[in-house]
């Protein structure tokens, strides 16, 4: 199976270089499940269900969030109508939404697409450890479903890393969202799980992770905000991951950095392209 994770979208930049580029990637490198974390996707804060329909009309299969996810009130009602939209599995009881979908890939094939978020440094949470543990119990890779993606939508890089490693062998691939910044330390675990620590975001890089330079500045320097933060404009970088998996297994075989258009060197996955 081909896959392709794409980070954070940020802002109307972020969605106008998904609404470009995605649809001819899917073509191009003929793409069975594609997965977007779309959590920062409305001015740099949440999502509203024009814009979900947008992204999966572009080619996404599912659309993550993170701590954002409910930053546009509308979110708390179309999320229960939209099968797609994957919230942190380790919100409270009783959240709106859904922790994991269950996706149907270009081909037929059955995709488990699981959205968890960390605790460290992030707003107190339900053990993110445990709340994969309840989501994958009973779903074994390559006989109850062909492909598993987990989002880990968490702060930092070590509470990353462990969970990589705690859900290796279980998963196709665990990426990290949430800081924007694309990392470059995209492998394949030991147990056969694609792992990066931070896939980036879809968005203006002349910015602070994402947004406008000037409001950050002012709070860093003077410690005194002066207006709300606004997303980049500018070129933007569509970054992401793209895995290539073992039909017998779901496992990952393949995997390679993505970073396409605005101001970072580029990367793609050179054993999808003749």
């Amino acid at each position: 199976m081909r896959i392709l994770f794409l980070g954070d979208v940020v802002g109307r930049t972020g969605r106008d270089v998904v609404m470009s580029r995605l649809p001819g990637l899917v073509s191009d490198w003929a793409l069975d499940l594609v997965v977007v974390n779309g959590e920062n996707a409305a001015g740099g804060f949440g999502i509203t269900e024009a814009i979900y329909e947008d992204i999966r009309a572009a080619g996404a299969d599912a659309v993550t969030l993170g701590n954002h996810s409910f930053d546009q009130r509308e979110a708390l009602v179309f999320i229960e109508r939209t099968e797609a939209l994957v919230r942190p599995a380790n919100y409270p009881p009783g959240t709106p939404g859904r922790g994991a979908a269950m996706v149907e890939t270009r081909k037929g094939e059955r995709a488990l697409v699981v959205n968890v978020m960390g605790r460290t440094f992030m707003d107190p949470m339900d053990d993110p450890f445990a709340a994969v543990d309840r989501v994958l119990d009973g779903i074994e890779l390559g006989r109850v479903v062909d492909a598993v993606v987990v989002d880990f939508h968490a702060e930092t890089t070590s509470e990353k890393q462990a969970f990589g490693y705690y859900c290796d062998g279980r998963a196709s691939l665990v990426v990290g969202t949430h800081t924007h910044v694309p990392t470059a330390d995209h492998r394949i675990l030991p147990g056969g799980t694609a792992y990066l620590t931070d896939a980036g975001m879809c968005g203006s890089y002349d910015g602070v992770i994402g947004m406008d330079k000037e409001e950050p500045l002012r709070r860093f320097t003077r410690k005194i905000g002066a207006g709300r933060f606004e997303p980049a404009t500018g070129p933007a970088s569509l970054c992401g991951i793209a895995v290539e998996t073992d039909p017998a297994t779901g496992l990952a075989r393949q995997v390679a950095a993505v970073r396409l258009g605005g101001g970072l060197s580029e990367a793609r996955p050179t054993f999808w392209e003749s």
